[in-house]
């Protein structure tokens, strides 16, 4: 059986350096090769349809032509080509980031804002080569999702389960999560009768600023979780980068928190963290749902909500841009509904209004 012929990377970055980690970085992937580099977003686009590239590794801040110019250029010329944002983690840099990812950037890294050698060639090492293999679809040579559904979506047990009502939405996302959620969220209406928690694979002041968008879009308030606050219905609270939140029953009072502990899966926040808090706190009355995103976080969290009687929905994998976090609990037999993207605010709303006017 013949090899699979390498993907091509677009290299996009004013600095030399970095270029030549990038290089460096993509050098040692078997299944990865340069297609070219560029120091601006102009010269990319000229050479862009003599190199075809699978996928373009774009920075933020260059000369003549910027990151977020040069994705707006992209996608009007009609190239769908996936695009990575290389952006320093500073509070510009987040938020050149969200705009090109509103624009048509598939998912983003941080890099570190000083030019550290060692630490940015950890960071394509760790997170960016491996976010690249995944969304050009290359395999590890294990099963991680599977290709098409299971054949029959029911609780292990394999029995009928009584529908509670549903008291709180919690979901889970990752990669391709910041368009999923501004997919989802501002279709939620005004009057939806539950608190939504999000736990959302990001670095700090990503979130504080994904969540003000959000919030401009979405007829509930959406906002960056403050610990010890009450969660109430009606709102959207969302995780803040590198902390844990968790929902804890004080006094009567339902209210969440936030804590720096070990990550989980790799991740802090945590899908599987936020999940086993939720089940602690409402049991079975909750509707988790899980988006687009790299790995497995979320599936033991699903494993304890579904134990509980909660209700599962994922994200299918031909509108995910990686069918990993939602495959894995789809796989599992977690799935009551696996569901295209643009279907996934409208079944939140029914779930949980119907749940309210019905108690069940």
């Amino acid at each position: 059986m013949s090899k699979s012929p390498r993907k091509r990377v677009l290299i996009v970055d004013d600095a030399v350096v970095v270029r030549k980690m990038l290089c460096d970085g993509i050098a040692q992937d078997a299944d990865l090769e340069v297609a070219g580099s560029a120091a601006n977003g102009r010269i990319a686009l000229a050479k862009l349809q003599a190199l075809n590239p699978d996928i373009v590794v774009l920075d933020v801040e260059m000369p003549e032509m910027d990151g977020l110019e040069t994705v707006r250029e992209l996608r009007k010329m009609g190239e769908r080509v996936p695009v990575i944002m290389f952006s320093t983690l500073t509070e510009r840099g987040a938020s050149i980031t969200l705009e090109a990812l509103a624009l048509g950037a598939t998912d983003y890294v941080s890099k570190p804002s000083n030019l550290n050698v060692a630490a940015t060639s950890e960071v394509i090492a760790r997170e960016l080569i491996p976010r690249i293999r995944a969304i050009c679809h290359i395999s590890d040579g294990i099963v991680t999702a599977p290709t098409t559904p299971p054949p029959a979506l029911k609780p292990k047990m394999g029995a009928p389960r009584p529908s509670l009502p549903v008291q709180v939405v919690t979901i889970g996302v990752s990669t391709g999560g910041p368009d999923a959620l501004a997919r989802v969220i501002p279709l939620l209406p005004a009057n939806l009768p539950v608190p939504v928690v999000v736990a959302q694979h990001m670095p700090p002041i990503f979130t504080a600023l994904l969540a003000s968008r959000l919030s401009c879009k979405a007829a509930l308030p959406v906002k960056e979780c403050v610990s010890g606050e009450p969660l109430l219905p009606g709102s959207v609270v969302i995780a803040p980068g590198d902390f844990h939140m968790v929902a804890s029953q004080e006094e009567g009072v339902i209210r969440l928190r936030t804590h720096q502990g070990p990550k989980e899966n790799f991740c802090r926040p945590s899908v599987d963290v936020l999940f086993r808090s939720i089940a602690n706190v409402y049991g079975g009355r909750v509707l988790g749902v899980v988006l687009t995103g790299m790995g497995q976080d979320g599936l033991k969290g699903c494993e304890q909500l579904r134990s509980l009687g909660a209700r599962i929905y994922v994200q299918d994998e031909a509108s995910s841009v990686v069918w990993g976090m939602p495959g894995f609990v789809a796989r599992a037999g977690l799935a009551d509904k696996i569901l295209p993207l643009d279907r996934i605010g409208a079944e939140i709303t029914r779930a949980t209004l119907h749940s309210a006017a019905s108690g069940s």
